[in-house]
């Protein structure tokens, strides 16, 4: 437990160094701050529970062999195995909790803080900003800086502004680009003022007299030294920290959640190749020319091509029909290429998502079993050697999932196998260091690897 809380509180302190540019200065409650990370707090478990197994494991039975007390054990009859019986039932015991705990508390605790977050991102619209990205402010406007500065991170820099169109709000029908800009607003009011300097405004032309009057006027222009856009802020102002928003992701589903939805996602995915492929045989043009009678010579020993089947004419529609529909094809499937990237990513992501929670569960078995015969071979108890013995082993299994898991997300590496390929290597480790320190080895056998060369050289 002990172990549990140090490491917990050395993640959660990382928590608030990753949000703090999220939380700072927007005259935040504690309450709110500690509920923030009251609700992340479970995205750590995956990553403290295995780490502290590893790492008490490794002291404890390390200070047993460093105080011979395994050594007690084996004159009176007790082998390692049944000293380590107890801790193994308890180990099983915390891995089926680990699993439950995965299954419904970690969902539920990231659909609050991903509201909570969101809520929170529509206190304080000069904080909602960041450098380098579009964000939304209220529901009219996306805005993107490359530089914010001042002591409230009012001024601008190099400023993009997307303005929605009111009556298709899907659409970004004005942009405004400006060199610098400051937000500006007094206290206790619901406008916010943004300042833009040395711009430029752009604006679509919305025509109802036909294709080509908006080819000639598809847009409008101007320039500007000085632009002020006031912004209402009645709906920021009034955020409810509690808002209840309808949001949904891979991490915030449970086993039973999770299996129909990927099935749900690979039928959909099945049904875009499959249509993808009906649209590809229609384009060819086959349908069009199937029942075309075709005047032939039938008394010709054969042709060259199958164009010399059909007469002139129809050659050329043929060939015109064909470069037409290989251009066509060819933008249609740059364009379904990035959709499919998408479904693909989504799809590997839900079946990540499945598999995580039962390696959990796994790691922290796998992990005991890997620990507790490394501490009894190594015989050092304490926070010193185990430490960097146990950072070191957790390190390697987590980059290795890590990784996977990138990989897995594009389709390099099927989904199972990234989730499962960190366990995977750590249990063959485990069961070598189990059978050495039971047969009272140590890691490596110095002696009788150099007595060989020794037999070598006398040969």
């Amino acid at each position: 437990m002990s172990v549990f809380v140090i490491l917990m509180f050395i993640f959660v302190l990382q928590t608030i160094w990753l949000y703090i540019a999220e939380l700072a200065g927007k005259d935040l409650g504690f309450s709110i701050i500690l509920k923030f990370l009251w609700f992340f707090t479970p995205k750590l478990i995956p990553l403290v529970l295995p780490l502290s197994i590893l790492l008490t494991s490794l002291m404890v039975f390390g200070s047993f062999a460093e105080q011979y007390e395994f050594a007690a054990m084996k004159s009176t009859g007790i082998s390692l195995q049944r000293a380590m019986r107890s801790l193994t039932y308890f180990i099983l015991g915390l891995a089926l909790v680990a699993f439950i705990f995965a299954n419904n508390v970690i969902p539920y605790s990231e659909y609050k803080w991903q509201n909570l977050r969101r809520n929170i991102a529509q206190v304080s619209p000069s904080m909602a900003i960041i450098e380098g990205q579009f964000s939304s402010i209220g529901d009219d406007f996306n805005i993107k800086v490359n530089e914010k500065s001042g002591d409230r991170d009012q001024y601008l820099k190099d400023v993009i502004i997307h303005k929605k169109n009111p009556k298709s709000p899907s659409e970004n029908t004005t942009v405004i680009v400006a060199e610098s800009g400051e937000l500006a607003s007094t206290l206790d009011s619901n406008t916010l003022s943004l300042i833009l300097n040395n711009g430029h405004y752009y604006e679509d032309v919305q025509l109802n007299d036909g294709v080509k009057e908006r080819i000639n006027r598809p847009f409008a222009k101007s320039a500007f030294a000085t632009y002020t856009i006031n912004i209402d802020l009645t709906e920021l102002n009034d955020t409810d920290i509690d808002k209840e928003n309808n949001l949904n992701n891979h991490n915030m589903y449970n086993v039973s959640e999770l299996v129909p939805e990927i099935k749900r996602l690979g039928e959909v995915y099945s049904e875009d190749i499959a249509q993808l492929t009906g649209n590809m045989y229609f384009r060819t043009g086959f349908t069009q020319f199937a029942d075309t009678l075709y005047k032939t010579n039938h008394n010709a020993g054969g042709f060259d091509s199958v164009l010399d089947l059909y007469d002139l004419s129809q050659r050329v529609r043929i060939t015109g029909t064909a470069i037409d529909n290989v251009r066509s094809t060819t933008a249609a499937l740059g364009a379904k290429k990035q959709n499919h990237r998408q479904l693909t990513k989504t799809l590997n992501k839900h079946e990540i998502a499945l598999h995580e929670k039962f390696v959990l569960a796994f790691s922290c078995i796998i992990l005991f079993f890997v620990g507790a015969p490394l501490g009894a071979i190594i015989r050092k108890g304490g926070m010193g050697m185990p430490m960097v013995i146990a950072v070191v082993l957790f390190l390697t299994y987590h980059f290795i999932g890590i990784f996977s898991k990138n990989s897995a997300e594009d389709g390099t590496m099927h989904p199972f196998m990234a989730t499962w390929i960190s366990t995977f290597i750590m249990l063959p480790l485990g069961i070598w260091l189990t059978y050495r320190a039971t047969t009272d080895q140590g890691i490596f056998d110095f002696e009788t690897f150099f007595n060989r060369f020794r037999f070598f050289k006398k040969k």
